[in-house]
């Protein structure tokens, strides 16, 4: 159990919390929110040792073992299966105490003690699963989107955000009782946070997540941690019933709505112009529900100190812009490698496209290239007449200045698009962003990601486009800010093309998908639920196109070494593992077929004309039949990645 009794937290003179209590109990999976600068990584801080309590109690079980994702990029030659297997500390200290052993019964051969120390460690490092380390480090790489011929690869020579993917993994392979993951979800790809989402559904000790992600929070945890006005209030619930009983309490406390009926009235507005077309697409009818929930949290946006609004566009081109047997990709040392071949599309007025796509299958590169960031490789992509783009880059410092402020920043830009503005002009448009007084002069680059996501969100704003290009804006941005970013690209007049593994915004804004995938761009015809399913299939068939070339490849003569025999008793355990992983699998399987046939055949009868009573006795089957899918599914995937893990290295 976590406990806090008046605590009090500084940074610095700034008191954070200010003697908060609040209980946190073993295997509870909590999520902390509350705004940038709130003290959620301070209030880390104490959890994990690195900070202490400037007043007050807090206490957390001495025997607990804590893993967190490390913060520092790392910098080694080890493989990225060595460094992820360094994440098993339990292995680790074993290891470390066998080889002693060993050492110190090489000295005193005669002595038994070091020969029974020596059992008992080889007992130990069975228990702690040695035996299947590799797989289960190389089953969490895999699912974190690396390859399978990138296991072997030296850490360095990955890009920072695959590093980061490797810091987490090395997270997950830690044995612990208590799991910190602040932002975990920052350099993921929405495969791999579907994956992430199963894995952390499954951990069973106690964990504690820092994240903007809604949907995230509400798939992963049971209870939220609200830090606001240096307390710490406890909600037992996900973030959606945070967000409802929290809404609930403001409604309770507020005197006078006058500020937020302003937003209500523009949500209102949203919502009447898409629920008409709700019939038209599965995607308006998740948009609708979105619109829906956006008007129930309407207090909380009300109580945020940040909204903005695009400007309306001077004119709207139609088509926006179309591309005619494009070829979509990169060139390196004047070599072309191409990603997405023969697209031919349009992009007409007012389209909301959320692109979809696996990681690396070409979703940045197809936008870098319509922004002009990279060049077209073939073919032609026609811009309308006056189109505009305003282009929101993954990484934010690809279009910011480390070196310049906020101000010489505007200044510039305001200068290219024209007419030229006072400064004063740009300085008050630079308040409504949250940039004020001294801020306007900071350097860029010691700006928190946040800021400078509002920064290039300003600068968006100030060239009044018609054409939003967003590359996963969202990746720095707290939750109200967020909300804010979904309420504005709502009531944008123009058209959106959004990369972004935050479901809940692509819920909200877009009206229809394209999936980039295996080297082509389709309409996708379904939501992201359906998406979801598609991910699974899709590494279903990655995982059986692996075997299909691993068998390829034992068909060429090789020579074949004699095993040794200290090798033999390892083998046997791994193919007994396989073995019943395997058998584990295929009673998934048959289980899920029969459950998915029961389903369908409830399903058919519910829709008939039923009694009150049997109507409400088969609401009841039909969930746990539901639950009990959700669950197979989850168990499915994880079988299949430790099967192929394990499978890799045989």
């Amino acid at each position: 159990m976590i406990t806090l009794k008046n605590v009090t937290l500084r940074r610095s003179a700034k008191v954070l919390l200010d003697k908060v209590s609040v209980t946190l109990n073993p295997g509870e999976k909590v999520g902390l929110v509350g705004r940038n600068g709130a003290g959620k990584s301070t209030l880390f801080g104490l959890f994990n040792g690195s900070l202490h309590e400037d007043g007050g109690d807090f206490s957390l079980p001495a025997q607990w073992r804590l893993a967190e994702v490390e913060q520092n990029m790392p910098e080694t030659e080890a493989s990225a299966t060595d460094f992820v297997l360094g994440g098993d500390t339990r292995l680790a200290e074993l290891r470390e105490a066998l080889a002693q052993a060993e050492r110190d019964h090489d000295d005193n051969a005669d002595d038994g003690d070091h020969g029974m120390a020596i059992a008992h460690l080889h007992s130990d490092l069975a228990d702690a699963g040695e035996h299947d380390a590799v797989p289960r480090a190389q089953s969490l790489i895999l699912g974190l989107g690396f390859r399978t011929d990138e296991l072997d690869q030296p850490v360095n020579s990955f890009s920072g955000g695959w590093r980061m993917r490797l810091q987490l993994a090395r997270a997950l392979m830690c044995p612990s009782d208590l799991l910190l993951l602040d932002e975990p979800t920052n350099h993921l790809d929405l495969d791999a946070l579907v994956w992430l989402e199963a894995w952390l559904k499954r951990y069973q000790g106690t964990m504690i997540v820092i994240s903007h992600d809604r949907e995230f929070l509400d798939a992963v945890t049971d209870v939220t941690l609200h830090i606001e006005h240096q307390q710490i209030t406890r909600y037992g619930g996900n973030y959606s019933e945070f967000e409802t009983l929290r809404s609930q309490q403001l409604e309770l406390q507020q005197s006078s709505f006058s500020k937020q009926q302003d937003k209500i009235a523009h949500l209102k507005k949203f919502i009447d112009r898409f629920k008409a077309k709700a019939s038209k697409a599965k995607q308006a009818q998740s948009r609708v529900k979105a619109l829906e929930r956006m008007e129930k949290i309407a207090p909380v946006l009300a109580d945020a100190d940040f909204t903005f609004e695009f400007k309306e566009p001077a004119n709207l081109p139609n088509p926006m812009l179309a591309i005619s047997d494009g070829e979509f990709g990169y060139t390196v040392e004047g070599e072309k490698k191409t990603i997405v071949r023969g697209v031919s599309r349009s992009v007409l007025a007012g389209q909301r496209i959320g692109i979809l796509g696996a990681n690396g299958q070409g979703k940045s590169t197809l936008v870098k290239t319509i922004a002009g960031d990279i060049p077209l490789l073939a073919g032609t992509v026609t811009q309308g007449k006056g189109l505009s783009i305003g282009y929101f880059a993954q990484q934010e410092l690809d279009v910011l200045r480390p070196a310049d402020n906020p101000l010489e920043h505007m200044t510039r830009l305001a200068r290219e698009v024209g007419p030229q503005a006072r400064e004063q002009e740009i300085r008050n448009f630079l308040g409504t962003f949250n940039f004020s007084g001294d801020m306007v002069r900071q350097a860029v680059g010691t700006m928190s990601g946040g800021e400078k996501a509002r920064l290039v969100l300003s600068m968006m704003v100030w060239q009044r486009p018609n054409l939003l290009l967003m590359d996963e804006p969202t990746n720095h941005l707290d939750l109200a800010t967020r909300e804010a970013l979904s309420m504005a690209l709502n009531e944008f007049e123009g058209t959106v093309l959004l990369v972004s593994h935050d479901r809940a915004l692509l819920r909200a804004v877009c009206d229809e998908f394209w999936l980039v995938g295996r080297g082509v761009i389709a309409p996708f015809d379904g939501d992201l639920d359906d998406y979801q399913r598609y991910l699974l299939d899709e590494s279903k068939r990655l995982r059986e196109q692996a075997k299909l070339d691993r068998s390829a490849a034992l068909v060429q003569p090789v020579a074949i070494a004699q095993p040794r025999k200290h090798e033999a008793p390892q083998r046997q355990q791994i193919a007994a593992r396989l073995k019943a992983l395997r058998k584990e699998l295929e009673q998934a399987d048959q289980r899920m077929a029969l459950l998915s046939k029961d389903k369908a055949a409830l399903d058919a009868r519910l829709s008939t004309r039923l009694s009150p009573v049997d109507l409400a006795a088969g609401g009841k089957q039909l969930k746990s039949l539901t639950d009990e899918l959700a669950m197979l599914e989850e168990r499915w995937l994880a079988l299949s990645g430790d099967i192929e893990a394990i499978e890799i290295t045989v």
